[in-house]
């Protein structure tokens, strides 16, 4: 049987000037395993939290809560960049918009919105990022896509600079145009992702200084029911038979009272929990 000390969930501050990869590839060198899986990349701009999943632990992340994903943003106004965002150069500058015109401009990017990634972007075109294509000179036809903005908080502007907090689903692109003027994105960072804080999480200097601990698989399902098993139901469940089901939920973490850890996911079958993904066996 594998060593599973690799298995688990590690949050990680991810600072600017490097990519969601570079994050990766540190864990990787830090905990000797290759299967890692994330929650969403930030571009290198983009600082903050970067959810990740180790070894067997990897194969929970479509059962992760990730919503609402929480950002803090920066906005200049009055001049936009060719990426949108800070790294870019000057393509347009225009008159700082009045207040009234940020506040409409809120309102309708709150809710269920239809939204054109920008040309810089990490989304992939026939296998290639559109922001690889746009630093050749090419242009790739990005589809809209569903996205959903729950709101915005903490809205304070000083002068030609906005900040706010931004409550959105997963794929929400955060930039500024619909003012009236022009605007770009001075800074973003994550600051949550469903129930995981950046608060929470390691730099990745502590990363590479081999500083950092995995926290249990089990930690990275704190939204549904966790339901312990004694022994024999733990085996049970271990083979991918069935146990009674005594919660009244859609899926739970069923977990070994003996050792408090995660022996599988699994959803409800009438009135049993059939096991969906199970973890290694415990002790």
């Amino acid at each position: 049987m594998r060593d599973a000390a690799a298995d688990g969930l590690l949050l990680v501050d991810k600072p600017a000037g490097v990519t969601s990869h570079d994050v990766v590839l540190a864990a990787r060198r830090a905990f000797g395993e290759s299967r890692i899986g994330h929650a969403g990349t930030l571009d290198p701009f983009a600082t903050g939290l970067l959810v990740l999943l180790l070894g067997r632990a990897t194969r929970l992340l479509p059962y992760l809560d990730g919503v609402p994903k929480e950002y803090e943003a920066t906005l200049t106004l009055g001049r936009e960049t060719e990426t949108d965002d800070l790294e870019g150069a000057t393509v347009r500058e225009a008159s700082p918009p009045a207040d009234a015109a940020i506040a409409e401009a809120i309102a309708q990017l709150t809710g269920a919105l239809e939204q054109i990634p920008p040309a810089y972007s990490a989304k992939r075109v026939g296998g290639r990022r559109a922001y690889e294509a746009a630093r050749a000179g090419e242009t790739l036809e990005l589809a809209p896509s569903l996205v959903t903005v729950f709101g915005w908080r903490d809205v304070v502007r000083d002068g030609a600079t906005l900040h706010a907090v931004i409550a959105c689903g997963g794929g929400t692109y955060i930039r500024g145009r619909l003012t009236g003027s022009a605007a770009h994105l001075a800074a973003l960072r994550r600051v949550r992702s469903g129930p995981f804080r950046v608060v929470d999480a390691v730099s990745l200097e502590a990363l590479r200084a081999g500083r950092a601990a995995l926290r249990p698989a089990l930690d990275a399902l704190p939204t549904i029911p966790h339901v312990m098993l004694d022994g024999d139901d733990a085996e049970r469940v271990l083979r991918g038979m069935t146990v009674p089901r005594g919660a009244d939920a859609p899926r739970a973490a069923l977990v070994d009272s003996r050792s408090g850890v995660l022996v599988a996911l699994a959803e409800a079958d009438g009135v049993c929990w059939q096991p969906r993904v199970v973890m290694r066996k415990v002790g």
